[in-house]
């Protein structure tokens, strides 16, 4: 009776459930699905990590190059995103081009990146107008249900700081790059921003990490991204019902939580599986 309910009236279905402050998978309004994380398992990557959050999966793998610096940024490495959904992942996606959804999420983690400077491209440098770092990250989503972005935001955080450098000089002789592979630096990770999206249903009621079937029932979805100051990084509203400031507030809150606890699941894992190595 119930799965026949939720196949005609599947709006209906889950608002009889939010109406009693719960959701159908047995979850609270405010609680995240399980979170997991793998630091490192891509060998050929420089850096790599697999984050689930309940079924969504999402892994992110860091490749670094060495580039020219431009004429009007001498000073300054490059840092470039790329969110992937292949059809693998689920059935909504398609082969060929970018998806908008893969496009827009790419968008995002560079305004992220941006915003809260995880990364000083200052630091890419290795010299003035001659050398710098090119950091490529790739986010491939292996399983698609819901909550892209807080995954991909995890994944990356986790990936970057996985990154070993090697020490990089030129050669006064040649003017040739020196690659010292005995001597590794981590990333300078400035910042640690974590995002927390919310799907609203009937412009009221506000519930964390959606899955795909609620982002898909949902009028309207949101995301916030905090780091470990508190500091608002980012605030994602693609359309659909408004937020008003007193919402955004308690977004605000919920997400200074969420990060909290990333955070701590984050430098478990690090601890874990990092060896004593300098910091660039």
């Amino acid at each position: 009776m119930a799965a026949g309910f939720k196949m005609v009236e599947p709006l209906e279905y889950y608002r009889k459930f939010l109406k009693e402050n719960c959701r159908p998978d047995g979850r609270e309004l405010g609680e995240f699905r399980t979170t997991t994380l793998n630091i490192g398992s891509i060998t050929t990557a420089d850096g790599s990590a697999l984050v689930k959050l309940g079924n969504t999966t999402v892994v992110c793998g860091i490749k670094v190059e060495f580039a020219t610096p431009t004429v009007d940024a001498s000073n300054k490495g490059y840092i470039v995103p790329n969110v992937d959904l292949p059809p693998l992942c689920s059935s909504r996606f398609r082969p060929g081009p970018p998806s908008e959804q893969a496009q827009a999420a790419s968008q995002f983690i560079y305004d992220v990146i941006e915003n809260s400077q995880i990364i000083q491209k200052e630091d890419l440098c290795i010299e003035k107008g001659k050398l710098a770092w090119v950091v490529y990250c790739d986010m491939v989503c292996l399983d698609y249900d819901g909550n892209l972005l807080d995954a991909c935001i995890i994944a990356l955080l986790a990936a970057l700081k996985n990154v070993q450098l090697p020490a990089v000089s030129i050669s006064e002789e040649t003017g040739l790059a020196e690659v010292n592979m005995n001597q590794k630096n981590q990333l300078n990770i400035r910042k640690h921003p974590v995002a927390t999206s919310f799907a609203i249903f009937d412009d009221t009621i506000f519930i964390v990490d959606p899955t795909a079937e609620e982002e898909t029932l949902a009028s309207g979805m949101a995301t916030i991204v905090i780091d470990e100051e508190d500091r608002l990084c980012a605030v994602h509203k693609p359309g659909g019902s408004g937020l008003s400031s007193e919402k955004l507030q308690d977004c605000i809150v919920r997400a200074q939580t969420r990060h909290r606890e990333v955070h701590k699941l984050l430098t478990e894992v690090m601890k874990s599986v990092t060896p004593t190595i300098n910091v660039k």
